[in-house]
């Protein structure tokens, strides 16, 4: 499955020792695009990791990009949230998902591989998750949202702020401050 651009005899080494501890990531060759727009096949773990926050199990979803250089070079690694989440920006995940560890920035050949990031990272998500679920909206709430976007004004004083002028249906506006 490994292109010849990359070092297979330890790359499948590493992949195979993540694998038999992180059992739901699967490897693939994807297209990876890079902030430049270039964009080239490479060999990512996709999946889940298990990690224990508030004596509770969570399946973190990820993406670990290998890149040809691997393991001169470290793994590029994201949050992948579904739908029904969202990344909480913390000290080491940035607002797009990327996961930025201190092992990754200080990665040595020799010293660190794929099982070893993947270790830190359980423990890490279990002191601090980097997705949660997003919040689900109340009946109330939706109809009160809806009843703002159905019938409103904009208004704007002459100090800057504005407020909304909502009609009911006696005919009469309620005002609310932005």
């Amino acid at each position: 499955m490994l292109p010849k651009e990359y070092l297979r005899t330890i790359v499948s080494q590493d992949i195979a020792a993540a694998l038999s501890h992180f059992k739901t990531l699967k490897p693939v060759m994807q297209k990876y695009v890079y902030n430049d727009g270039v964009t080239k096949d490479l060999m990512c773990l996709s999946g889940t990791i298990s990690t224990i926050f508030n004596d509770n199990t969570y399946n973190i979803p990820v993406s670990v990009w290998l890149e040809e250089s691997y393991p001169q070079s470290c793994p590029i690694v994201y949050i992948d949230p579904t739908k029904e989440m969202m990344i909480i920006k913390q000290r080491f995940i940035s607002s797009n998902g990327e996961v930025l560890l201190p092992y990754l920035e200080e990665w040595k050949q020799g010293e660190c591989d794929l099982l070893g990031l993947l270790q830190v990272m359980a423990a890490m998500f279990g002191d601090c998750p980097p997705v949660c679920m997003k919040p689900l909206t109340e009946p109330e709430q939706a109809l009160c949202w809806l009843q703002f976007h159905r019938e409103y004004d904009i208004h704007y004083r002459p100090d800057g702020s504005s407020y909304l002028s909502v009609s009911k249906d006696n005919g009469k506006d309620n005002e609310t401050n932005c």
